[in-house]
């Protein structure tokens, strides 16, 4: 143990010493080779040189102070909780955080520039006999965590994105990082280019503030390096819909504070919850940014808020499906690419909207889980189809569900009337719902399918209908929707359309779901345009909406029937 202490203090004094020879233009071109000229200015005008840091493993807080002392390091203030290290001690060493009392002193010294930088101290107690010796052999040994770091001095996002690129640019690579809530910092880990002259493997750029949104794609690339840990977290991808679902079937967002921490003891009585498995799930939903942990317990984040059954525009309805009946049938994925059958139909016996339409609470629940997604509609009202309308105009909304996009509409424009076509059953829901935001006077309800879309309507609806079917029901469906409309008559469709050239959007994630469970699909523009065309229709524009929708406006071909084209 007398070695262990010396070569804890050897280390801590040679950082001490590199602290105070080091500054900001001297230290970047040793980090990053090649960092000259107008670059290498810009970035001491952005970051500066703040600090060295190593963990050092003691056997008690008297070889630790010791250890300080000897190295002339005043600490005055008890060790704060060290997060990040935490976390990747726990990540390394394949043991529970909880296990990891990690702390953090900042100790300053007198530069040589004159400027006072800090010595970060990262330590874990481990005393004689402890079952942790076995990790501080293999972290004295490595000295994974011992890195010079940089603090931001404008916490811009642009900036950040530009750092982090500039780093890249000369050889640095993304090696983890995190965000602090215990002072409100987020670090970003870099590992040095190999040819780097300095003597550390690691740098860090510090951040005040959360700045978890580019946080993110630092962590993706650093994912990208790591094939086995990236396809790992691809797999556990159940347990976060499962996690997500538990807490809202709970109904922990409604007994939580966005404001203030709640403790786990108060939460497990509010909703009847295990406190020891409670406290998990909700690290782990810390983990995704869903809850805070603080002094005083656990709080809801903005993301965890959309889980409270009270908030303007829940999930929490989406959660229960997509852990619910959903989660259920997607086991069957794999049938249903093999033999092209629907795998919801395989699980339940029946088709989804036979399924639901039996069971009450069910159907309440999918309606429901359909307004959840509803900010794609927010932009809708303005459509100039919408704002060009004439007055005492009909909007008729197919399929319309509870009435909630119809409800925005109607809210927005009270020159205009509405017409909703859904199922009985839904019917009664919409008409409750559209009651009670005071349209019921210039709205209509009528029960019925496809088949019974009533003429006579100048903006026709289909929000979110096409993608549940196959191409021969979606030209039947339009069909029906062209023989309705007059001449000057306009159909908004809103839908998530694919990408033409592949690039990432939710559009693909529905396609596979609609595929699983509805036996539907998702489009892009140009096979819409044909299914329109077969109907007697044109495509004359699309506009963006969010979370990857769009509305496609469509209008009537010719004055010919339509029927004619059967």
């Amino acid at each position: 143990m007398i070695t262990a202490l010396s070569g804890e203090t050897s280390r801590l004094r040679a950082t001490v010493d590199f602290v105070k020879q080091q500054d900001t233009a001297t230290l970047l071109p040793l980090l990053l080779p090649g960092l000259d000229g107008p670059e290498l200015r810009s970035l001491v005008e952005r970051c500066a040189f703040s600090h060295a840091a190593l963990l050092v493993l003691p056997s008690d807080e008297a070889a630790l102070n010791a250890a300080l002392a000897e190295c002339g390091l005043v600490v005055d203030a008890p060790p704060r909780p060290s997060v990040v290290v935490r976390e990747r001690l726990a990540e390394r060493h394949r043991r529970s955080a909880a296990q990891l009392d990690v702390g953090l002193l900042r100790p300053e010294v007198e530069c040589l520039d004159g400027i006072r930088r800090m010595v970060e101290v990262f330590t874990l107690t481990v005393p004689p006999g402890s079952d942790l010796e076995t990790l501080a052999a293999h972290e004295r040994e490595w000295q994974h965590e011992a890195h010079v770091a940089f603090e931001v001095a404008e916490p811009d996002p642009l900036v950040l994105r530009g750092l982090c690129a500039a780093f890249g640019q000369y050889g640095a690579t993304p090696d983890g990082g995190g965000y602090n809530p215990h002072e409100n910092g987020t670090v970003f880990y870099f590992g040095a280019p190999a040819e780097a002259k300095a003597g550390y493997r690691r740098v860090e750029l510090y951040v005040p503030g959360d700045h978890r949104d580019v946080l993110a794609s630092h962590l993706d690339a650093c994912r990208e390096r790591r094939p086995a840990e990236t396809l790992l977290r691809l797999l556990t991808g159940a347990w976060t819909t499962q996690a997500l679902t538990a807490f809202a079937r709970l109904e922990v967002a409604d007994a939580m504070d966005e404001e203030r921490g709640v403790g786990v003891a108060e939460l497990a009585r509010d909703v009847g919850a295990f406190e020891p498995n409670l406290t998990t799930l909700l690290r782990y939903l810390t983990m995704l940014g869903v809850v805070r942990e603080d002094r005083d317990g656990f709080r809801l984040t903005e993301t965890g808020g959309l889980l409270r059954a009270d908030a303007e525009g829940s999930m929490r309805p989406l959660a229960l499906m997509y852990g619910g009946p959903f989660y259920e049938s997607f086991a069957g994925l794999g049938h249903t690419v093999r033999t092209g059958e629907v795998a919801f139909e395989r699980r339940f016996g029946e088709n989804h909207f036979d399924h639901f339409a039996r069971d009450p609470e069910l159907a309440d629940l999918f309606d429901r889980s359909m307004a959840a997604g509803s900010r794609m509609f927010d932009p809708l009202p303005a459509h100039p189809v919408l704002l060009a309308a004439a007055d005492g105009a009909t909007v008729v909304d197919i399929a319309g569900g509870n009435g909630e996009l119809l409800g925005r509409i109607l809210s927005a424009h009270p020159r205009l009337r509405g017409l909703l076509l859904e199922r009985p059953h839904t019917v009664e829901a919409a008409r409750r719902l559209l009651g009670a935001a005071g349209h019921t006077a210039r709205c209509a309800f009528r029960a019925g399918d496809f088949a019974d879309v009533p003429a006579g309507g100048d903006v026709y609806v289909l929000s979110r209908v096409l993608h549940d079917w196959d191409d021969d029901r979606c030209r039947e469906i339009l069909r029906h929707c062209a023989r309705a409309m007059h001449e000057t008559a306009d159909l908004l469709v809103v839908e998530r359309v694919l990408p033409a050239d592949g690039s990432a959007s939710l559009a693909t994630a529905w396609d596979l779901h609609m595929m699983c469970n509805v036996g539907g699909r998702e489009r892009r523009a140009d096979h819409y345009a044909r299914l329109f065309a077969d109907a007697g229709l044109t495509l004359v524009g699309r506009t963006p909406l969010p979370l990857d929708g769009s509305v496609l406006h469509v209008r009537r071909t010719g004055p010919a029937d339509p029927a004619s084209r059967l």
